[in-house]
């Protein structure tokens, strides 16, 4: 497979992360690379949601393979990694459902096995600045990569791509909140997906009020959960009593931490490792 687009990049900055809590229980969830440049330096981080991380004994990271500068579709490699918790860094607030793992270690890890993967990372230049977000107009199209339910092509790899639109504005904090709504199917092994408005052809400018040709691509935040609304069904028995039981049923609408939000965790990590190292304690 020749990886020419941006469309088909963006399947390549997924990563499947399968957990196993200290009760045996299994998850499936995702995962990104994320890429962020300070002082000439870039650092790649592998960023998901807290609660996907949160009590896990054992993960699995699925990769694919490369060979050079092509992905070996249908070659997987699975690392598997104890004391999952322990290497992610969380944001501080217990309200941001943001936690990342330095990836240049993983990475090496890999490459002494002998294995060379193929991925793509999202650049911390597609987090649209202040202006760029108030160019945005309350409903955009938004679409978003990973694994709802777990599901994903089992033959080749890859995750599945989603579509909806903004259900509240993008340059609104919701509830006060860096997070806002989108209208879309979420379903759980979403949580950790990268979302983007990723507009080819046309789009509306809401400046001029006319449509554009051209591209754009934004990179807004990580879905980390959905709406759930209870519900009541009925079990029928062949008893005189019918018991009631109580269901939730997802209601479609997911809570979008902000991009600033990833900027904020990798910022406080990149804190804590200066004033943790020796050079700086040294004065």
């Amino acid at each position: 497979m020749e990886v020419s687009s941006i469309a088909e990049e963006l399947l390549f900055t997924v990563i499947r992360i399968e957990t196993t809590d200290s009760e045996g229980k299994q998850k499936v969830g995702t995962g990104f690379i994320f890429s962020y440049e300070l002082e000439d330096k870039r650092y790649l981080f592998l960023v998901t949601c807290k609660h996907l991380i949160n009590e896990v004994k054992e993960g699995t990271l699925t990769f694919i393979k490369s060979s050079g500068q092509k992905p070996l579709l249908g070659e997987s490699y699975r690392l598997r990694i104890e004391n999952f918790e322990n290497g992610w860094f969380k944001h501080e607030s217990e309200n941001i459902d943001v936690a990342i793992l330095p990836f240049v270690p993983v990475l090496n890890h890999i490459l002494n096995q002998g294995v060379q993967v193929f991925f793509k990372s999202i650049p911390d230049n597609l987090i649209p600045k202040d202006e760029k977000l108030k160019e945005l107009d309350a409903v955009e199209d938004v679409l978003f990569i990973g694994y709802p339910i777990g599901l994903w092509d089992p033959k080749n790899f890859i995750p599945v791509v989603r579509k909806g639109i903004t259900a509240t504005p993008v340059f609104l904090d919701f509830k006060g909140e860096k997070q806002f709504l989108i209208d879309a199917s979420v379903f759980p092994g979403s949580s950790g997906s990268p979302v983007f408005i990723h507009d080819k052809g046309i789009y509306w400018d809401k400046k001029s009020g006319s449509t554009v040709v051209g591209h754009r691509i934004f990179f807004l935040g990580m879905l980390s959960a959905v709406f759930k609304m209870p519900d009541t069904g009925e079990i029928i028995l062949p008893t005189e009593r019918t018991p009631v039981i109580r269901i939730s049923q997802l209601v479609d609408i997911g809570v979008v931490f902000k991009a600033e939000t990833i900027l904020e965790t990798i910022k406080e990590f990149l804190e804590k490792v200066k004033n943790a190292s020796p050079s700086h304690n040294s004065g």
